[in-house]
């Protein structure tokens, strides 16, 4: 496992296929901070991840961040550096790193077939798994107080990850799908899998996502009476509420639910 250091101006822009608009997308600097990429070996690759926290701090804890299909670009990054400015380890990996780089594409229906349909659900919880053994063995971050949060694609991955991993605390869920992925109809959904995740998630949808079945979300809510989870909608919201760089961004939903997401973390021990 090897570092390489990435200065602060750094910046690799957002995948082309979102369709950003940069001129009206959050940036956090890195100032206090310890941020760069850093290499993790898995599987067949070496898999580059994007981390930040407090410069000269240890014992941190930890936030996993799950990307969403457009990859480790600014946004994600991004994320990573203002939770690090709370306090936190953070982290994000590059999960698509052997099937393709998502910034080659400007069309999400390639981007989906020829990138993010090839990766499967094992190889992405081997890789997440082998993130959170390289913050073990680093030593900054302290990964009994782990935390998972994903966005859209990493949404329902990180349901998947706190199912597995019994170091993961808790997690948030950001627009996570439910059912099956379309091209793995096999694959877990999670609502048959999220009454029996053993950590208290929080999932977040908007009330106008035209990708994620309102039924559905009400299903889940269903699902999960009596369990720690908890579900949270927001009416005037689209898919992608959070993803500030996109023209689905909700300035007001966001900031509401970023605010929740650190109290979920600090109410269930990844603090």
């Amino acid at each position: 496992m090897t570092s390489s250091a990435e200065t602060p101006s750094s910046s690799v822009g957002f995948a082309p296929a979102a369709g950003p608009r940069p001129e009206q997308a959050v940036h956090t600097g890195a100032d206090g901070l310890c941020a760069g990429v850093v290499e993790i070996g898995v599987a067949g690759a070496t898999m580059p991840a994007y981390r930040a926290y407090p410069a000269g701090k240890g014992d941190l804890p930890v936030v996993l961040v799950i990307q969403e299909i457009f990859g480790l670009h600014d946004y994600i990054r991004d994320v990573v550096r203002r939770l690090a400015h709370q306090g936190y380890y953070a982290i994000a990996p590059e999960l698509f790193v052997r099937q393709g780089d998502p910034m080659a594409y400007s069309d999400i229906g390639r981007l989906m077939s020829e990138v993010v349909a090839r990766v499967s659900d094992r190889q992405v919880l081997d890789d997440l798994g082998a993130v959170t053994d390289f913050v073990a063995a680093e030593g900054v971050g302290d990964v009994a107080r782990l935390a998972v949060t994903g966005f859209c694609w990493g949404g329902r991955a990180t349901w998947l990850y706190a199912a597995q991993d019994p170091r993961v605390r808790c997690a948030v869920a950001w627009y996570g799908q439910l059912a099956a992925p379309r091209w793995a109809p096999q694959a877990a959904g999670v609502l048959a899998l999220a009454p029996s995740v053993p950590v208290p998630v929080l999932a977040f949808f908007g009330g106008l996502d035209a990708h994620i079945p309102l039924s559905d979300v009400a299903a889940l809510s269903g699902a999960l009476a009596g369990t720690p989870s908890e579900v949270r909608v927001y009416a005037g919201a689209e898919h992608g509420f959070h993803a500030d760089y996109r023209p689905c961004y909700h300035a007001a939903a966001a900031e509401e639910a970023w605010g929740r997401m650190l109290d979920w973390f600090r109410r269930h021990g990844a603090v």
